[in-house]
């Protein structure tokens, strides 16, 4: 989000980003508004123009796509994105067959997929398992989406092994520390909530995952919510206690909006729940670094 803020401060508008920067409706609108274009593709970009690509990666074909258009690139993708798409190319080199857990059609997977198409194989969910294939089951490696249920990806590992003992696991976890935090802060919560309301976009794998987390760990309900005022009364009917909690990249004014609009339906005791705390900062782009003084 600060990439391209600060490529408009710096550019003037417009800034082409491909794709949504982060899956956060909220997010898009307001950069939008300050003069950034958002495009499906780097052929909808003007030769020479600045393109950024979003925090999801894209795959090596989208960066030649970039080049052949002179276009100027700023990559705002993940750090931890970028860490999948190192261990995709160095297995892939080694020649292991990649099972790459994760949801069909997501931009994380389709540009991690495209760092090794004739070793990754697509595995969506535990009920996929039984239909993977591997060429030797000596040289088999998991990698997973970042934004995953990590309960969800567990399990689907478990079932990869029983298929294929030597299944390797990946160098580090690579599901997203955000992620798994705010999974862990919704199963610590929800058991005690008759609702839980989540704050992200539909779009927002995390988010959506967060929703199945509360239902899992005990909540009565669960809600995903763009805004405050997509909060539905009905839902708050009999519920004396909501839990309420917010995608990785949900703006922190989105969640006070919602906090306040409980409170006027008389929810104006708040209780934190801390798992776990935040405080890895990682470096802006190179292309839009302050200058050294």
């Amino acid at each position: 989000m600060e990439t391209v803020e600060r490529a408009l401060e710096k550019h003037g508008a417009p800034v082409y980003v491909r794709h949504e920067i982060v899956h956060n409706r909220h997010v898009v609108e307001t950069l939008a508004k300050r003069g950034a274009v958002f495009v499906d593709e780097c052929d909808e970009v003007p030769e020479g123009a600045i393109v950024v690509f979003s925090a999801h990666g894209v795959a090596p074909s989208v960066r030649e796509a970039a080049e052949r258009r002179n276009l100027r690139v700023i990559d705002a993708t993940c750090p931890l994105v970028t860490k999948v798409h190192n261990e995709a190319k160095r297995f892939a080199r080694d020649d292991y067959d990649i099972l790459l857990i994760g949801h069909e059609g997501h931009e994380e997977v389709i540009g991690t997929a495209g760092e090794a198409p004739d070793h990754v194989q697509l595995v969506d969910g535990p009920d996929a398992v039984d239909k993977v294939t591997v060429r030797d089951e000596n040289k088999v490696i998991w990698l997973s989406q970042t934004t995953l249920s990590v309960d969800e990806t567990m399990e689907t590992v478990r079932r990869l092994r029983e298929r294929f003992p030597k299944l390797q696991d990946p160098p580090s976890d690579d599901i997203c520390y955000a992620t798994q935090n705010r999974q862990v802060a919704v199963k610590a919560m929800a058991p005690e909530c008759e609702l839980v309301i989540v704050v992200g976009s539909r779009n927002s794998s995390n988010s959506v995952r967060l929703v199945e987390v509360a239902l899992g760990a005990g909540a009565d309900a669960a809600h995903l919510v763009d805004y405050a005022d997509d909060i539905d009364p009905a839902w708050l009917d009999g519920v004396t206690t909501v839990g309420v909690t917010s995608g990785a990249s949900v703006p922190e004014i989105l969640v006070r909006g919602v906090l306040e609009r409980l409170a006027d339906y008389g929810y104006t005791s708040v209780q934190t729940v801390t798992t776990a705390n935040e405080t890895l900062v990682f470096a802006l782009p190179r292309e839009i670094r302050p200058a050294r003084t």
